[in-house]
């Protein structure tokens, strides 16, 4: 019998690579390639890079690197680039590294299994002339549904016929453009695509380039993914795209998203459905209504502001300033007080004034954030803000990002200290002999929010995937020091911030 075909699939950058890993994983499992974790173990090693800015490069430059010194160690043979950066750059990147075997743009997921069949065998596959994708779709948002022909990660892939019987593990596919995927962990929390690409033309952002143009997933292929998901253990879901409320709007109804949400809630054995992503100039009343009163529906709020110095969200090609942005959140803490909200800013975007530096800060002060991520401006090739002729100086916008860093560490350790005294409702995440239970609340993101530190509890059931009920006594940093109430078998309802 000939030797099965291994792969180790390595994932850098957000959730929305981390599905379309898992979409990989599923097509490669159909056909019969056995995936591990280590990559020693494995004869091709594909690494999907992430392309947003310059520290994210330089980070999947290394990971393909690093693959690329296993050759000879073990059973590593081949090591191929897929993801925004493979498809960003394409030849361009292949030219630049020619330790990577392979680099495979979007286009050639749905054949992902020849390619790398292709390159094990010693052959050559060229790598794509990038393209802008956003010229790929239709302009109108109404008639992007039809346009099967275009490869959109996290979709399927509506030109290929799926098989009746598919391996255990694998997701089945459901409607035209629903994917194939293979869980790569065991964690409880799941992202689901909801959308890919975005419609906006924000300065900064060479996104939507690379990723195309906004189109919604259809509701059914939702829920059926995360009924899958269900079943194979996952208690929290997360919907991913690169910018949730918009969902819907090539679909025909723009506040779909506000029908899917309590569907996606009463999915048995879904406890937690939460929101990633949601741009603040397209927040609409209805939409803050359900996911405050949505039972199982997280009240979280990732609300993209990036500033809030007029001049400078305008530079930016976004909406918004100070005091519209802590209008939006009195809104959502008038229905939830004790909701999440987190947020993302940019510092040194040129012609950033210290006027305008300031009022960010006071914003920050204001706002009462959970989580705050700072950036630093760098150039990102093909935007519109690179053309920009009134730069800030290098040592001007490390110096902004070390003191707005600063200030937002300080600003989310306060926040996290007004949370003792709160009952929360946690996620069970990891149990050791160290940490003992480990899990997130309602207003925690995986990965970037902080976590509730639950101990070693006298109460012997806190097993990975139960949501406890808890008390916080604590705080460090942005993390939470909770003793459990009672253990639940079932949601417990809303949370106090409701």
């Amino acid at each position: 019998m000939p030797q099965r075909r291994t792969v180790a699939l390595v994932t850098l950058g957000c959730a929305r690579n981390e599905v379309d890993s898992e979409e990989l994983a599923g097509r490669l499992s159909e056909d019969g390639w056995d995936l591990v974790e280590d990559a020693t173990d494995a004869d091709v090693a594909v690494v999907n890079t992430c392309g947003f800015v310059e520290a994210a490069k330089k980070d999947s430059v290394d990971a393909l690197l690093e693959a690329n010194d296993l050759k000879g160690q073990g059973r590593t043979q081949a090591v191929v680039a897929v993801g925004c950066m493979a498809e960003r750059y394409g030849k361009e990147l292949a030219d630049a590294l020619p330790e990577a075997d392979g680099v495979l743009g979007f286009d050639d997921y749905g054949s992902i299994s020849d390619r790398l069949q292709t390159i094990l065998s010693g052959g050559v596959h060229a790598s794509h002339t990038p393209r802008d994708r956003r010229k790929l779709l239709p302009i109108s948002p109404a008639d992007r549904q039809s346009a099967t022909d275009v490869a959109l990660p996290g979709h399927g892939d509506p030109a290929l016929s799926v098989p009746e019987d598919l391996p255990q593990g694998v997701a089945p596919a459901s409607g035209p453009r629903a994917p194939l995927r293979r869980r790569l962990g065991s964690s409880p929390v799941a992202s689901v695509k909801l959308a890919s690409g975005c419609d906006r033309r924000c300065s900064f952002c060479a996104i939507p380039s690379f990723r195309g143009s906004f189109v919604s997933r259809r509701p059914a292929d939702v829920l059926t993914e995360t009924r899958w998901l269900a079943e194979q253990g996952v208690k929290e879901i997360m919907l991913v795209s690169e910018n949730n409320t918009s969902y819907g709007k090539d679909l025909g109804d723009i506040r779909l998203l506000e029908t899917l949400l309590p569907e996606l809630a009463g999915v048995p054995g879904i406890e937690r459905v939460r929101v990633s992503y949601l741009q603040p100039a397209e927040m609409r009343p209805g939409l803050i209504d359900v996911l405050t009163s949505t039972e199982k529906v997280a009240p979280y709020f990732d609300l993209s502001f990036q500033h809030s110095a007029p001049g400078v969200l305008r530079a930016m090609r976004r909406f918004g300033d100070t005091e519209r942005f802590l209008e939006l959140l009195e809104t959502v803490r008038g229905k939830a007080p004790l909701a999440g909200a987190r947020s993302n800013f940019i510092v040194g975007f040129p012609g950033e004034t210290e006027a305008d530096l300031e009022e960010l800060e006071r914003f920050l002060c204001a706002a009462d954030l959970d989580a705050i991520g700072v950036f630093g401006y760098s150039d990102e090739d093909g935007t519109e803000a690179a053309t920009y002729t009134e730069k800030t100086d290098p040592e001007v916008v490390a110096e902004r990002l070390a003191r707005v860093s600063r200030l937002a560490e300080e600003l989310t350790s306060q926040r996290a200290e007004e949370r003792v005294g709160e009952t929360v409702h946690v996620l069970v995440e990891s149990v050791d002999a160290e940490e003992g239970a480990v899990g997130r609340a309602a207003h925690q993101a995986p990965e970037t929010d902080g976590v509730v530190l639950l101990g070693h509890s006298d109460s012997p059931d806190l097993p990975i995937g139960r949501m406890v009920e808890a008390r916080v006594v604590a705080a460090q940093g942005v993390d939470l020091i909770a003793e459990p109430v009672t253990p639940a078998t079932e949601h417990p309802g809303k949370e106090a911030a409701r």
